[in-house]
């Protein structure tokens, strides 16, 4: 997800966080079966974790969080210990890369999976480092995302969702009573804001996250980048084509900013919080973006499902990062596992997300936030959501649509999609 987030969030969730992070603690603690015995006999391991850092700065790096579990950890397995190391998610990817072509792998890797190392034989199976409770309870949706030749070695530690932001101050102003729910009510609110002077829909489609916008646009009707097999590209599809040319309909007609393919997530997240937007599709990050902004209070704005063309949408554009473990040493396999298991606990996921405003990545950390009216549009729809495609040409492929994708707003978008789909077709 590579974001670098303020720490804090909702007021309500963190308090349900607070909460099922304390309960957790005295209770199943998510199913995650062995997760603090085990440490009392055998030869010291020193196991080298490695993770993303999603902070904004020393004080909510998460070097620190990391560092009490490692802490906790090794209070109950006194002969295990944990070193622990993050890096920006600027460079995590090259850092890692470098890692591996230097052989120096680390024990357990938090961030990115890299199916290419799977595929060169170097991560353990999923199965192989967790316990039959602490996998099974790991967010089945994702379980493909993370699969080499039919075997997972991915696991889901953190993810997002996303829904439709919009503000209900504008709303009120420009005579909206109600959320819009299909692309007509979308398009017919957005003239009722641009009216009064602001940005009626905000469509980044700038080289951030062009692919994830339009994604949202192609699922609401019925298309996407694959087809549900997940082996056939679909991208040049006449769904993905409509879509294209009714978001098109609304640049022209002056319903969005001015030229979205030069326009990226984050820049236009700031002008919501900012109270200049009437409506964009978010995930939990623009929560304290919103916040920080202290223009918008809890009562402005609200999220709900994305509006799609005949209806709202029951599914979304879902994203995790992961937990990849290297076989490094097989006597440390055994330690690995503990590890896992124990900072899979609810009260590790849950103080994840409250830190840094993500969502669960297990079942049982999702049922705790379920009644959440914050999170609740993201967790519903994350069951059901979709990922982006699990083939080594997506990474080429993603590049051109962030870099070409903007154009079919004002170009013909049929053609725009049948050059990306035959870069996907000729690197599968």
């Amino acid at each position: 997800m590579k974001r670098h987030i303020a720490a804090g969030i909702a007021l309500g969730a963190a308090a349900i966080l607070a909460v099922s992070a304390c309960s957790s603690s005295k209770k199943s603690n998510g199913g995650t079966g062995g997760a603090t015995g085990g440490g009392g006999g055998g030869a010291a391991v020193t196991l080298n974790f490695v993770g993303a850092d999603y902070g904004t700065g020393p004080a909510n790096s998460s070097q620190k969080y990391w560092e009490g579990i490692a802490s906790d950890f090794h209070a109950n397995n006194p002969n295990i210990t944990v070193k622990v190391q993050t890096i920006n998610w600027n460079d995590f990817d090259n850092r890692i890369k470098t890692m591996v072509q230097n052989k120096q792998y680390p024990d357990v890797m938090e961030g990115d999976y890299f199916p290419d190392y799977a595929q060169a034989g170097l991560l353990y199976a999923a199965k192989d480092v967790t316990s039959p409770g602490t996998f099974s309870n790991l967010l089945p949706v994702f379980a493909k995302l993370n699969t080499y030749n039919g075997i997972q070695y991915g696991m889901p530690f953190t993810t997002s969702a996303r829904t439709l932001f919009y503000s209900k101050k504008i709303f009120q102003a420009a005579g909206i009573s109600a959320a819009p729910k299909t692309w007509a009510d979308v398009q017919a609110d957005a003239a009722k804001i641009k009216a009064q002077g602001k940005i009626g829909f905000g469509m980044p489609l700038g080289s951030e996250e062009a692919q994830a916008e339009s994604l949202l646009w192609f699922l609401g009707n019925d298309g996407g980048y694959q087809d549900s097999s997940g082996n056939t590209w679909t991208i040049n599809s006449s769904q993905n084509v409509e879509a294209l040319q009714f978001m098109s309909g609304m640049v022209k007609a002056g319903d969005t900013e001015p030229n979205p393919g030069t326009k990226n997530r984050t820049d236009l997240w700031k002008q919501f919080a900012q109270g200049q937007i009437g409506m964009i599709n978010g995930s939990p990050a623009l929560i304290p973006i919103i916040q920080d902004g202290k223009v918008l209070q809890t009562a402005d704005w609200t999220s709900v499902p994305i509006p799609g063309k005949s209806g709202p949408l029951d599914k979304t554009l879902g994203v995790c990062d992961n937990v990849s473990v290297f076989k490094t040493d097989p006597k440390k396999q055994v330690a690995i596992t503990k590890f896992l298991n124990f900072f899979y606990q609810d009260r590790y996921q849950t103080q994840f997300d409250r830190e840094y405003d993500l969502l669960p990545a297990t079942t049982s950390a999702i049922n705790a936030l379920s009644s959440d009216p914050t999170f609740g549009p993201f967790l519903s729809a994350l069951p059901k959501s979709v990922q982006y495609p699990n083939q080594p040409v997506w990474s080429t492929v993603k590049t051109q649509i962030q870099q070409q994708i903007g154009l079919a707003m004002t170009q013909d978008p049929k053609k725009i999609l049948d050059q990306i789909q035959q870069t996907a077709e000729k690197g599968s």
